[in-house]
């Protein structure tokens, strides 16, 4: 793996500082506020999919499910690899757009699951 020392992250030469910097606690409240609604909407709607409308659940709740799940599992990736500092700043608009997507379709899923709108 490369030395730190001769990473260039797209500069015209050396660049010694961190790539990512110190993290301000504004970003880290925010960071948190935003990961622990994603998984708790994430939770309640894996659980909404096996559970409603009754038993045993719908093949396509499953679907929703397997789909919700896959979605989460690559922004998971992509958040560890932004911690570990393999990604660039850049990426985290990135990350925050997949978060953004997967609460929308928690939120289409949940919508289907309880029979809203019919």
């Amino acid at each position: 793996m490369e030395d730190f020392a001769t990473r260039t992250y797209g500069t015209s030469g050396l660049d010694n500082r961190p790539l990512f910097g110190e993290t301000s606690a504004k970003d880290r409240i925010i960071n948190l506020v935003v990961g622990s609604l994603t998984s708790l909407l994430i939770l309640v709607t894996l659980i909404s999919a096996f559970v409603f409308p009754q038993l045993p659940p719908k093949p396509l709740n499953i679907f929703f499910a397997v789909c919700i799940s896959l979605s989460s599992i690559t922004a998971c990736i992509l958040i560890y690899w932004y911690r570990q500092g393999d990604l660039e700043p850049k990426f985290r608009k990135l990350i925050y757009y997949i978060i953004f997507s997967i609460i929308m379709l928690c939120i289409c899923a949940n919508l289907y699951f309880h029979d809203v709108g019919r």
